[in-house]
């Protein structure tokens, strides 16, 4: 039920969107609605860490799986269990570029319905670097429609991306690979028992977001091509804030450019924020080197206490009554 619902939800957005083609709304589709988006997202990711930033970290909790720095002669796991700030920026980047602990991941299997196998899980590592990695791509690609001149890392970019040239106009390893790497996060999530038990509409949605989004590129790009140079005039209107709705433009191109809008406005509102929460993270942030110095925690401040002396002060004749033994004897009269 859940995916048919996330499912059902963004075919009707894109239809929404396509509709919006079809009935001259262009200005609302084109340029309001995605000026919005962006206003919310980047409002909402700014709120998001700010809010995050101000929450007190009193302890220093790293994830670590090496060997903490200790005497000269124990090799030290400088990335594993970083002991200077230097060292933890290393292992962040590590952690942000190519998923480092997500490639450490198990999955538990019944063998024989009866024995409990550990395993890699290196399925799940490789498509999220497939997807996040192509989407990043993809991204810069567009860059070309948004800018003139075109810069020339773009122009770099789109000639690495599509050095097969295969078809006309070529097809990009990344658009391949992008829908690769979803359609096998989407896979593993409906097809594994565990994932999919505690999977609800919000896991599905932007999967299915990032489906439609693609789907449709391809589409306007191989097989019903738009009007490229109308979609580069109102992309660059809208970058360069003068915007201009040109004539022509084809209604699969607003449904594509609707659900960008839709994945923009619900970016700060999912689990799609951990793109900036991986970086406020203390289990990986933070350095391990609590040997070395001394972490004070700011929420030690001084506690009124009541010590076991004024409780068997207070309450020594009953507990005398109940035989309870007291470290005083009870004073006699």
């Amino acid at each position: 039920m859940n995916v048919l619902v996330a499912l059902a939800a963004v075919a009707g957005l894109f239809v929404v969107g396509m509709l919006g083609g079809v009935l001259g709304l262009g200005w609302i589709f084109g340029v309001i609605i995605p000026s919005l988006a962006l206003l919310l997202f980047l409002g909402g990711m700014v709120a998001k860490v700010m809010g995050w930033s101000k929450s007190a970290v009193p302890f220093r909790i790293p994830t670590s799986c090496g060997q903490q720095k200790s005497l000269d002669w124990i090799p030290h796991s400088r990335l594993e269990n970083p002991h200077t700030p230097l060292q933890a920026a290393g292992r962040m980047v590590l952690e942000v570029l190519f998923f480092r602990s997500l490639l450490r991941n198990t999955k538990a299997e019944l063998v024989d319905g009866r024995r409990l196998v550990y395993r890699t899980d290196h399925l799940l590592w490789f498509a999220g670097l497939l997807m996040h990695w192509s989407f990043l791509i993809i991204i810069l690609r567009h860059f070309r429609l948004m800018t003139n001149p075109v810069p020339g890392f773009v122009t770099f970019i789109e000639n690495v991306d599509g050095f097969l040239e295969i078809g006309l106009p070529a097809v990009f390893i990344t658009t391949i690979t992008f829908l690769l790497g979803v359609t096998v996060l989407f896979y593993r999530r409906l097809t594994n028992p565990q994932v999919r038990y505690i999977s609800l509409i919000g896991d599905y949605f932007p999967l299915f977001i990032f489906l439609g989004i693609g789907l449709s590129g391809v589409w306007m790009r191989h097989l019903d091509k738009v009007d490229i140079a109308a979609v580069k005039e109102l992309m660059v209107g809208l970058f360069h804030f003068a915007p201009v709705v040109p004539e022509g433009i084809s209604p699969v191109f607003y449904g594509h450019l609707f659900l960008a809008s839709v994945l923009l406005a619900y970016f700060p509102f999912s689990k799609l924020t951990h793109m900036a929460g991986v970086f406020l993270s203390p289990t990986r942030n933070m350095a391990n080197n609590n040997r070395a110095v001394r972490h004070v925690n700011p929420w030690d401040y001084p506690v009124k206490v009541h010590t076991y002396e004024e409780y068997e002060d207070e309450l020594r004749e009953k507990m005398v009554g109940a035989g309870v033994p007291v470290d005083k004897p009870l004073e006699k009269e």
